[in-house]
């Protein structure tokens, strides 16, 4: 078998990044590992990198987030049921599709990964999942931080046997660990035995979920070589979870180390040389300014998540004024050549406050939890380094936070409200992802949290199929009304460049009742102003403040009608939203 011959600039690329995260080490040797661990074919190589002017993404594309076990019946692999749905219901309007961790697991559904290369036999197969990768773009979680303490590497920690015993990060406990940065409000350390005596094992989420050592090589192409495996069943996106508390470093926060950085930068690299079109995106659910950081200089991650967007969204729908969310928009960069924004309003996990820093203070949270616990919601709490406790987030259902507002309580616009944050989403720069529960207006679910014992389950509801499938039949049910006017404006938004997820954007200034944006095709053939009513109340709006070129004819598209422009001004009803065009695309037809 003839050795795998590397292009000269990528091996060099490598050999760099190894060299800064391990400077002790003998970079050519490491580089020559980790080549083999993700190149085991030489076929799957590009002679050159991947040109960031010419992206795998546009318009077209749009993400579902979901457990694989979200839609249930009792009888057939869950992973079928999700494709099932689908492809009845999202084929044309959905192109990725998130499927949370799907490995065997031991806790927090499935971040307690057990062994990263099976797939959990409640859900399905690999078969499973490398069909729905191959009808639709399939996104798939590196959980790189920890895995579960009933894996077979902590087996071998446990008994002092390798490679287990040199995977896993231990401290003393008398260290001075009080300026690590913490998402629970655990104790770091867990206590362990092993033959040799015992030890204290770090746990950055849970006592459950032990953290693995990167400073250790080996554990790096371990990981790289799981990544292989992943790509050669159908993965196309890598989602990096819980990427930013990879590196410990007593004495520093251990997140967002430099080290940390450097092994985004070399899994940026081997993605841009793989063959296959693949996208790194980082999770890193922390202030906005800590968030962006993960571009690098255009050679970190494709994509991020908009981390900051869910809180300041619903502030605004809570209290009827887009001020903040506005504030914050102007002050957000375009997206750097070959990168994009990941956008999302719900996900697994609750509202992150975090990420609100800088822009809601104490005050304006406090506030905010209250009002979203009157809606049945909950808050979860993290760890300070004064020894102290603070919101972390807000556990709640997206459609049931937005049964009303903060100054009236519940009213009867709750489907309109809601409807209105998912347009705002469609509308940003950059590609939307939505929850499945968002989809289906699934309200909290309480009796998931009495029986699971943790509030992040008020929102990881388990459907019943068929009863699903029958409320969506329904045109009255809530299901079946939110479903269909989201994947009309889904397919609507489909259809538009000036909708490309690095589209030209800018923040219009039309006072606290609207959050408008313009948008322009990267071609400047079309543009949208996209406007959203976030009151109560309807709200004029001057047609002379968009700029409107003259001599154009200009389209509402999300009523599908001629917008007179000497009309002077546009009434928006509560919550209603304007995609005002002069270059109208049709969406295209559904199957």
């Amino acid at each position: 078998m003839s050795e795998t011959v590397y292009p000269s600039q990528l091996s060099r690329k490598v050999k760099a990044h190894l060299a800064f995260i391990y400077p002790d080490r003998d970079a050519e040797a490491l580089s020559q590992k980790v080549l083999e661990a993700f190149w085991p074919k030489a076929e799957q190589i590009r002679p050159k990198a991947r040109r960031a002017s010419a992206p795998p993404w546009s318009e077209r594309d749009s993400v579902l987030i979901t457990y694989g076990n979200s839609l249930i019946d009792g009888v057939h692999p869950p992973l079928t049921l999700l494709h099932h749905f689908m492809n009845e219901h999202l084929k044309d309007a959905i192109s990725s599709l998130h499927v949370l961790p799907f490995f065997p697991w031991t806790s927090d559904d499935g971040f307690a990964v057990v062994d990263y290369l099976k797939v959990n036999s409640d859900l399905g197969s690999w078969d499973h999942l490398s069909r729905l990768g191959a009808d639709y773009r399939l996104m798939a979680d590196l959980v790189l931080n920890h895995v579960s303490s009933s894996s077979a590497w902590f087996t071998q920690f446990l008994q002092d046997q390798e490679p287990g015993w040199s995977y896993f990060v231990t401290a003393d406990p008398n260290a001075d660990l009080s300026a690590v940065v913490r998402p629970r409000p655990f104790p770091l350390l867990r206590a362990v035995e092993t033959p040799s005596g015992e030890r204290h094992v770090w746990c950055t989420f849970s006592h459950d979920q032990i953290d693995v050592d990167f400073a250790n090589p080996d554990l790096l192409s371990e990981f790289i070589r799981i990544m292989r495996f992943h790509i050669d069943r159908g993965v196309r996106t890598i989602r990096l979870d819980a990427v930013a508390f990879i590196w410990k470093e007593i004495g520093t926060p251990c997140i967002h180390h430099p080290r940390t950085h450097e092994i985004v930068r070399l899994m940026r690299t081997l993605a841009d040389y793989a063959a296959e079109p693949l996208v790194l995106i980082t999770e890193t659910n922390v202030p906005n300014f800590e968030n962006l950081s993960y571009f690098g200089n255009r050679n970190e991650a494709h994509a991020v998540y908009n981390f900051s967007f869910p809180p300041l969204m619903l502030h605004a729908l809570l209290y009827g004024d887009a001020s903040l969310l506005n504030a914050w928009q102007m002050r957000m960069p375009p997206a750097p050549l070959g990168c994009f924004f990941f956008n999302f309003l719900a996900s697994h996990d609750g509202i992150g406050l975090r990420p609100a820093e800088g822009y809601l203070d104490d005050a304006a949270i406090a506030e905010m939890i209250d009002t979203v616990r009157g809606f049945g919601g909950r808050v979860s709490m993290r760890s300070t380094a004064e020894g102290t406790e603070r919101p972390y987030e807000i556990n709640v259902a997206l459609f049931d936070a937005l049964k009303g507002t903060a100054q009236d309580g519940e009213d009867g616009l709750q489907f309109e409200r809601f409807i209105c944050s998912q347009t705002v989403m469609m509308a940003l720069e950059g590609i939307p992802a939505f929850y499945i529960h968002s989809l289906l207006a699934t309200p909290n679910d309480h009796e998931r949290v009495a029986r699971m014992g943790y509030s992040r389950s008020i929102n990881r509801h388990q459907w019943d199929y068929p009863a699903l499938e029958e409320l969506l039949s329904d045109p009255e049910s809530v299901q079946s009304r939110v479903l269909g006017e989201m994947l009309r404006r889904i397919r609507i938004r489909t259809s538009q460049p000036a909708f490309h997820p690095n589209a030209t954007q800018y923040t219009l200034q039309l006072g606290p009742a609207f959050f408008g944006l313009w948008r322009q095709s990267l071609d400047r053939e079309q543009s949208i102003f996209a406007i959203h009513n976030v009151t109560t109340k309807p709200q004029p709006l001057a047609l002379v403040t968009l700029n409107m070129i003259a001599g154009e004819q200009w389209v509402e598209l999300l009523e599908g009608r001629p917008l007179d422009v000497e009309a002077g001004q546009l009434v928006l009803e509560p919550y209603q939203c304007a995609w005002i065009t002069n270059r109208p695309k049709r969406p295209r037809r559904s199957a």
